[in-house]
């Protein structure tokens, strides 16, 4: 059985390959000059983009009373 990442590596291979060769585009149409812009798509179109959103659970705005109503103390 395949692993959930597979998609994923082929996704980016074939776009970055699509890169490679000069034919990859953008959402515009336009051609793909810069090897970062070509990543971002590459991530994008395989769902690698999209992370996990941290908790704020811990951090100290939401322990600290002073600063979760705006205000400080002087």
């Amino acid at each position: 059985m395949p692993h959930k990442g597979d998609y994923g590596q082929k996704k980016v291979h074939k776009v970055m390959s699509e890169f490679k060769h000069k034919t990859l585009k953008s959402s515009s149409g336009a051609k793909v000059k810069k090897r970062k812009q070509a990543i971002a798509i590459a991530m994008s179109e395989a769902g690698l983009s999209r992370g996990q959103k941290r908790s704020t659970k811990g951090s100290p705005s939401s322990t600290i009373p002073e600063l979760q109503s705006g205000y400080r103390k002087i």
